[in-house]
């Protein structure tokens, strides 16, 4: 997860359920010049797909990167209803900001259509696409599945879910796995299967890049529409949770591709539990000593063997928000 050799930006693909904290994802992507934002597709979950469409090309807009094309993916999980987050996110998923809708539209391109599209492209140049999905990985299960192909143009994977040992959603499940646990363990399968390397950045670490209420102040004085927007969104969490600070949450990963240096990470067995009654959609993280008493793994599907994120330099990333927002 470096910058491609020359020094040319790094390129990148979002997939996002645009809520508040895809939203701080989105204008890092979109603003820093070390990363080539070339597409953005959307699915349900933090608010219906219809609602994540409008609100995503809204902060497109405001990043002043209406070229970057915009695709509708699922509508709702494999399995289960659709379950959004206004709760958290507020009723239109963004912080009922009151924003103006875009005056562009969304590519005529399905999700998976237009994730196939960019990454056989990059592909057939010779190059790699990082995918950076911070939201229910149903459009990417559906990738994966039907395009296999299309993993010749992925450098990586970076995905915002799951934990070693916490829970929002549940007390054992974070959101976006729980949303859809059978398209996390698909993709989990098939970046296995496929040689797609993984990172997944979870709850360990989502919560420790963190704003404050002054900084947002400071950067909605000194910054252009995107910080506008970034401490708008920044004040609304404040406001929704009594706090003095918010997180960037998304945004973090995003950061992690672009300074991978600070994220600590671990070489890890994961599994995503799917019949448990209180745990479903629980990562199942191995940190076990296996050189003592462990006892052997339990029967089923292999666990994927992928990087995740432990431990996280929060002021770092929170930095690189606000200096990338503010510029």
């Amino acid at each position: 997860m470096t910058a491609v050799p020359g020094g040319r930006p790094i390129p990148v693909v979002l997939d996002v359920d645009t809520g508040v904290d895809d939203a701080c994802a989105l204008l890092l992507a979109a603003r820093h010049p070390g990363l080539d934002l070339r597409a953005v597709t959307c699915v349900a979950g933090n608010a219906a797909l219809d609602q994540v469409v409008a609100n995503t090309l809204t902060v497109l807009a405001m990043a002043e990167r209406p070229d970057v094309p915009v695709a509708r993916g699922a509508d709702r999980p494999l399995v289960d209803p659709a379950r959004d987050a206004r709760h958290v996110h507020g009723e239109d998923g963004m912080g009922d900001l009151g924003l103006p809708p875009a005056g562009h539209l969304a590519d005529p391109r399905s999700a998976v259509e237009l994730l196939r599209d960019v990454l056989l492209g990059a592909a057939r140049a010779g190059e790699r696409v990082t995918l950076v999905a911070l939201a229910p990985l149903t459009n990417v299960a559906l990738l994966l599945r039907a395009h296999p192909q299309a993993a010749a143009g992925l450098e990586r994977l970076v995905f915002m879910g799951g934990g070693t040992a916490l829970g929002n959603a549940t007390a054992a499940a974070e959101f976006n796995v729980w949303h859809d646990p059978e398209a996390a363990a698909i993709v989990l399968e098939a970046a296995g299967a496929l040689a797609v390397p993984v990172t997944m950045y979870g709850l360990d670490v989502f919560y420790a890049p963190r704003v404050s209420r002054d900084q947002a102040l400071d950067l909605a004085v000194h910054g252009g529409p995107a910080a506008r927007l970034g401490a708008a969104l920044i004040g609304f969490q404040c406001e929704r949770f009594g706090a003095g600070d918010a997180t960037i949450g998304d945004a973090g990963a995003v950061c992690a591709v672009l300074e991978p240096a600070g994220l600590t990470t671990g070489r890890l067995e994961v599994r995503v539990e799917l019949a448990g009654t209180w745990t479903r959609g629980q990562t199942v993280v191995d940190r076990r000593d296996r050189s003592g008493d462990a006892l052997p793994a339990p029967p089923g599907p292999a666990p994927a063997l992928i990087d995740v994120a432990l431990e996280v330099d929060g002021a770092r990333y929170a930095g690189l928000w606000l200096d990338t927002l503010r510029a």
